[in-house]
């Protein structure tokens, strides 16, 4: 009788779920390093800034989760997480949750490129960096705004797309989804269902993914439209488009070159700006600041009334129409300095400030100080000192907490983003979509897009903020990365030579 013998393996122990869980991280080493130092960064920003920090949009927010309502000026979608973490009483838990969603966007980031697009460790780590570590990301993310949510959002929504090569309808449903609750987050959202749509077009996706994509999106945003309508008796996500866009315009607005059209609709009139007062470089005081925000309030009513913004979206248009130079001299001055090295104040000291870890001056010897109280200014139903104290039932001014504050404020002195990065980014993305335009761009084409539609719609619609160019951030290095790893150059095709499959999952 002649025995044979098992294969070796068939007898070798199986591993346990620690040696899996360790071999795992092994061969995602550099990665497991950036997100625990990133991680850590987040701790010491909690510990050094409490219970959040805030911004002057922070407030309305808080509002919203105390007395619900479809909130005029911008979607509730922010509001509604508010609401959601109410019963728990404390921002400090909101703003946890903010950067658990910061680092999240990092892990997809990472996942697609490494999984999806077969980067290496170091390459797909690269392109997490700025999310993980660039300090006013995290300094975003301590804050009571919507923009983190918003990002993570956004990233999830392409990291979706680009993850099934062939999406099935279900897959489109959760695309849809997805992109509703971007929407309402910030408005900016929505038009990022045109950029899905077309990609998916241009991958010649089929029929029902796309139309479960755009099912899926727009059930909730009618039925949030269909709900403000009930309460402001117009079908929209908000009533503040017209005069958000009149702000953009306001600053070089000249009343002589569309006269014509004021002629005919005397309405427009009083938003004419007073000749004999300087005009501000600053878009932003035009709406939200008085004196030369003042025009908006010739109406007697509340500036924010349906007829005020109606009116004042009527008047940008004429103005753009009239004056499409300065209307393009103003953009394009916007989009040079979103890929500025520095960072100078913009668009005015206060708005700057809060973007800032200041440490106020603690040290050893005093450990704690009062960072910023919480402005006494009306809100709906009350005062915003008194809203903030009732969601946390409790103080809610920050205070900064030595040492962790001073390290975070030195800190930022140095690891940060500069919006020249950014550009870089964008235009190694833009390589990559030319390299292989036979293909329409391939994969490089949709965060390509996305990030740029981020960076172009604030400064052509309202005004440049830093915190609009960081949603963009993570999608324009996954364009880049996307590009390198495709190559920028086209390779050559060798008549004999038989075809190179590329990693599954890399699109079109």
């Amino acid at each position: 009788m002649v025995t044979v013998a098992e294969p070796a393996q068939a007898n070798a122990p199986t591993p346990s779920t620690g040696a899996r869980l360790l071999g795992f991280l092994k061969r995602r080493r550099l990665f497991v390093i950036a997100f625990t130092l990133g991680a850590v960064l987040r701790v010491i920003a909690m510990l050094g800034y409490r219970p959040a920090m805030w911004f002057n949009d922070s407030y309305e927010y808080v509002s919203v989760a105390l007395h619900l309502r479809p909130h005029p000026i911008r979607p509730d979608g922010y509001g509604f997480w508010l609401l959601i973490l109410k019963p728990f009483n404390s921002f400090a838990l909101v703003v946890f949750t903010q950067h658990l969603m910061g680092l999240a966007t990092a892990v997809l980031l990472y996942a697609l490129l490494r999984r999806k697009f077969g980067l290496p460790d170091w390459g797909a780590t690269i392109a997490a960096v700025p999310v993980l570590f660039d300090a006013y990301e995290i300094q975003l993310e301590q804050m009571i705004m919507s923009d983190t949510m918003f990002t993570v959002l956004i990233v999830g929504v392409v990291t979706l797309v680009l993850w099934h090569r062939k999406m099935s309808w279900k897959t489109g449903a959760a695309v849809g989804v997805l992109l509703a609750l971007t929407a309402l987050t910030r408005s900016i959202g929505l038009p990022i269902l045109a950029v899905v749509v077309v990609f998916l077009l241009v991958k010649r996706t089929g029929w029902k993914p796309i139309l479960a994509v755009v099912t899926a999106c727009a059930v909730p945003v009618v039925a949030y439209m269909g709900w403000f309508a009930s309460a402001n008796g117009q079908f929209a996500m908000t009533q503040s488009d017209g005069l958000i866009l009149y702000m953009r315009t306001a600053k070089f607005a000249d009343c002589k070159q569309i006269k014509p059209d004021l002629q005919r609709e005397q309405d427009l009139i009083p938003l004419c700006n007073n000749p004999s007062i300087e005009r501000s470089e600053f878009s932003q005081l035009y709406l939200w600041y008085s004196g030369l925000g003042e025009v908006l309030h010739r109406w007697g009513t509340d500036k924010f009334d349906r007829s005020i913004n109606d009116a004042a979206g009527k008047f940008a248009k004429r103005a753009i129409v009239a004056q499409p130079r300065d209307y393009l001299s103003a953009v394009t001055g916007d989009l040079l300095r979103s890929f500025r090295w520095d960072r100078p104040v913009f668009p005015d000291a206060n708005t700057w400030n809060q973007y800032q870890f200041f440490n106020k001056g603690v040290s050893r010897k005093e450990p704690e100080r009062l960072l910023a109280s919480v402005p006494k200014w009306p809100s709906y139903l009350g005062t915003t000192d008194r809203d903030v104290v009732a969601y946390e039932q409790g103080r809610a001014s920050t205070k900064v907490y030595w040492p962790w504050a001073t390290i975070m404020e030195r800190y930022q002195r140095v690891f940060y983003l500069p919006g020249l990065g950014v550009g870089l980014a964008l235009l190694v993305g833009v390589a990559g979509v030319l390299a292989r335009w036979r293909n329409l761009g391939g994969p490089t084409l949709l965060p390509l897009v996305a990030a740029a539609a981020l960076v172009v719609a604030p400064a052509a619609t309202a005004e440049f903020d830093y915190r609009y160019l960081l949603p963009a951030a993570p999608l324009a290095f996954m364009a880049a990365a996307i590009a390198l790893r495709h190559g920028i150059r086209p390779p050559r095709r060798e008549p004999s030579a038989a075809p190179v499959e590329g990693p599954a999952g890399t699109g079109p």
